[in-house]
């Protein structure tokens, strides 16, 4: 099954999951369920057994699921687990994964998601032309792209730092994670106009392992600028 999965999926994984909250393990079990609640992620949920209730404090009910906090000493999060009490998810109970601490496959620690083991993500090398422009100042030229390939979504294109204008670069304290890159930082372009395009431009310090290729390059929203691509320009949508 290949995604977009359009309804409510479960699997069971072979993976050993452990989740760490206020210094204890609330979870440690090899029968975790990946489930896809939205169509191009999934996340975890386990049996109610795999869940001591020792950690659970009543918060609320609704006709579809109970809602816990999660209590380990004076740690509380509140609404963080949710029981389900009906449909394909009977019996199952979800963390809220930013809510946890932090949260293992194996010994491998996750973040953001677990991964989507129906999607890839592939760095390719590029010699292709791109331009990109920002309100008809160019930002960045470029002979050595790497194209970013990733299921389902559009292809972005990383592109040397060297081959960018980068005296127009201003660093941002945005910061995003991504379960397959890593952690991006950003950049706003200060145009020689005074005006000031917020976090178009992102890059990765230090990428995960899979997309090691793209690393110290810089990535811009298409959809906000303007790109030529071997002298076409390209749609923004």
């Amino acid at each position: 099954m290949a995604p977009p999965l359009t309804n409510v999926h479960v699997e069971t994984t072979p993976k050993r999951i452990r989740v760490l909250f206020g210094g204890k393990y609330i979870v440690d079990t090899t029968n975790a369920k990946l489930v896809w609640l939205k169509p191009y992620y999934p996340t975890y949920f386990f049996e109610a057994a795999n869940v001591p209730t020792d950690y659970l404090a009543a918060a609320s009910r609704t006709s579809e699921y109970n809602l816990f906090d999660v209590v380990v000493g004076d740690t509380r999060a509140k609404d963080a687990a949710k029981l389900y009490l009906d449909g394909d998810l009977t019996g199952l109970v979800q963390l809220e994964f930013s809510a946890m601490h932090a949260w293992f496959e194996e010994d491998e620690q996750i973040f953001v998601h677990p991964k989507d083991p129906y999607k890839r993500v592939d760095v390719l090398q590029s010699s292709r032309h791109v331009r990109v422009e920002v309100n008809g100042v160019e930002v960045a030229n470029t002979t050595k792209p790497r194209l970013l390939f990733e299921t389902s979504l559009r292809v972005r294109t990383y592109i040397p730092k060297t081959d960018c204008k980068l005296e127009l670069f201003v660093p941002s304290q945005l910061t995003t994670q991504c379960p397959y890159k890593g952690v991006a930082n950003y950049y706003n372009v200060r145009l020689p106009t005074g005006d000031v395009a917020e976090n178009i431009v992102w890059w990765y310090r230090t990428p995960q392992l899979e997309c090691a290729e793209i690393k110290g390059f810089v990535a811009f929203y298409d959809e906000k600028v303007d790109v030529w691509v071997d002298g076409v320009r390209q749609a923004r949508s």
